[in-house]
């Protein structure tokens, strides 16, 4: 399974749309990492860029974010992606909870009251 997260840093980046970075990361059956590769998403506001088609080409299932809207989650959508809203902090730890159970869709979305799209 491959798990894609908008990342700044070793953090989760707090707005899908302004992500300078996506780290993905394939996990086996056990739910430990056995890739990691991150990749620039293309420009654009994330409902309008072509991040979902590159995230379903590299086999992305699952993306655990932020904040993020509903163009962005629909365009994810109809790539086969999954996202799971409302996580923060480490990567790593955001990873371990999710695995673990402890994260879950907090179905909450971004406004864009104070974005700047």
């Amino acid at each position: 399974m491959k798990v894609a997260i908008p990342t700044i840093g070793t953090r989760v980046d707090e707005h899908f749309g302004h992500a300078r970075t996506f780290t993905i990361l394939t996990l086996d059956d056990s739910g430990q990492i056995v890739e990691n590769e991150s990749f620039l998403p293309p420009s654009g506001c994330g409902c309008k860029s072509t991040v979902g088609v590159t995230m379903q080409a590299k086999g992305v299932s699952v993306m655990l974010v932020g904040n993020i809207g509903q163009g962005a989650i629909n365009k994810m959508a109809e790539h086969g992606i999954k996202v799971i809203r409302g996580c923060e902090g480490e990567i790593l730890d955001v990873l371990k909870s999710w695995t673990d159970g402890d994260i879950e869709d907090k179905n909450i979305l971004c406004n864009h009251e104070g974005c700047t799209h």
